[in-house]
C-alpha cells in the first residue's frame, strides 16, 4: 500500500514515535489538522517537517511570536503604483503543508486568522476570497499552557484539529541512534518525496468511501451522549466532534488496508480526537492537568459502554 511508504519514510528521521507518525498519517488521509502538544525538543517539528516531504508538495513553516500579525500568515495587499492598482501578495498561508510553530505563543486575534483556512480551504482578505491549494493542512505545535509567553487556544480554534497527539520522549535506544547521527547530514535533508500530490488527493477521496455499519454509528452516538451527561464534563462533545471520529475512523481503516471499519478504529481514537474538544467541569479539575483529565475521563466513558460485536 503506497500510503504505509510514507510511514516508512518519515520513521528514518523520527526514531522510536510509530504511533505519533501513523496518527498524523491518518490526519492527512482524513483532510484534518493536527495539533501536536508537548513540551520543547521532543520532535514536534521535525515530524511535522518530515510529514511535507515525504510527498511533493509546498511547504511553508510560520514561527508564531507574541508581535505575529493576521497578515503575516495570509498575505497583504500592496499598491501597484505602476497599474495604480493593489495586488495581492499571497502569505504563508498558501501552501499544502503549513507548520504552524508554536501557535499558542502568539495572540488570539491572530490564532483567529487560521480559523477559516482550517474550515474551509480559503482565506478572505480585502473582501476577496482567495481558495488555498489541494491538499491543505495545517500541523500546529503547542507547548504545554504552564510554559512562560502561552495563550490559551479557544475552543473554537482547538475544535478545527482533527487529532491532537502528544510526542513524549523517545525510547533510551532510539534517542541513541539519534545522538549517533549527528555527525552525519541530518536525515530530513536526505528525505526524499515518497508520493505525489495526486496521490494524497486520490487517497482521500477513498477513505470516504471506507464503509461504516450501522452498529458503529450508534457506538459513536453512545460515546458522544455520554460525554454530554457526563457530569465531570462541562461541555461534551459537538456534532463537530462526532464528524470526527468517524472520518478519522474511516482514515485508519483505509490506512490498515480494509474498505470496512471496525470497533478498535473507534476506540484508538477517541482520545485524540475528542480529549481536546470536552472541557472538564470546574469542580473535577486542576488548570494544568485538564488535558489528562479529559482523557482519564473519556476512557472511563469508553470502559463502560458496550462494544458492538
Amino acid at each position: 500500500m503506497k500510503i504505509r511508504q510514507l510511514q516508512t519514510a518519515i520513521e528514518t528521521v523520527v526514531r522510536g514515535k510509530p504511533e505519533s507518525v501513523k496518527l498524523a498519517l491518518v490526519c492527512l488521509l482524513a483532510e484534518g489538522h493536527l495539533l501536536i502538544e508537548d513540551v520543547p525538543g521532543v520532535g514536534k517539528t521535525t515530524l511535522a517537517h518530515s510529514l511535507a516531504r515525504v510527498f511533493d508538495c509546498t511547504f511553508r513553516r510560520i514561527q508564531f511570536t507574541s508581535d505575529l500579525l493576521p497578515s503575516d500568515i495570509l498575505g497583504v495587499s500592496v499598491f501597484n503604483q505602476a497599474m495604480q492598482t493593489f495586488d495581492f501578495r499571497k502569505g504563508p498561508i498558501f501552501a499544502n503543508v503549513v507548520l504552524a510553530d508554536e501557535i499558542n505563543r502568539t495572540t488570539p486575534k491572530t490564532q483567529s486568522a487560521l480559523l477559516e483556512a482550517m474550515s474551509e480551504g480559503k482565506v478572505s482578505v480585502d473582501n476577496k476570497t482567495y481558495s488555498l491549494p489541494q491538499p491543505f493542512m495545517v500541523v500546529a505545535t503547542q507547548n504545554p499552557i504552564e510554559h512562560h509567553g502561552t495563550y490559551p487556544l479557544p475552543e473554537s480554534q482547538l475544535d478545527r484539529f482533527l487529532l491532537r497527539i502528544k510526542m513524549g520522549y523517545p525510547e533510551a535506544e532510539a534517542e541513541k541512534e539519534i545522538l549517533r547521527r549527528q555527525n552525519h547530514l541530518p536525515a530530513i535533508e536526505r528525505l526524499q518525496p515518497v508520493l505525489k500530490s495526486d496521490d494524497i488527493l486520490e487517497a482521500q477521496a477513498a477513505v470516504s468511501e471506507v464503509r461504516m455499519h450501522e452498529s458503529l454509528l450508534d457506538y459513536i452516538m453512545a460515546i458522544v451522549e455520554a460525554t454530554r451527561r457526563s457530569e465531570f464534563l462541562l461541555i461534551g462533545t459537538s456534532p463537530r466532534g462526532s464528524l470526527a471520529l468517524h472520518r478519522a475512523a474511516q482514515a485508519l481503516a483505509y490506512y490498515e488496508g480494509r474498505d470496512y471499519c471496525i470497533p478498535d478504529d473507534i476506540k484508538r481514537l477517541v482520545l485524540p480526537v475528542l480529549a481536546h474538544r470536552v472541557i472538564v467541569s470546574a469542580k473535577y479539575s486542576s488548570p494544568h492537568k485538564r488535558s489528562e483529565e479529559a482523557e482519564s475521563i473519556l476512557a472511563e466513558i469508553l470502559r463502560n459502554i458496550e462494544v458492538p460485536l
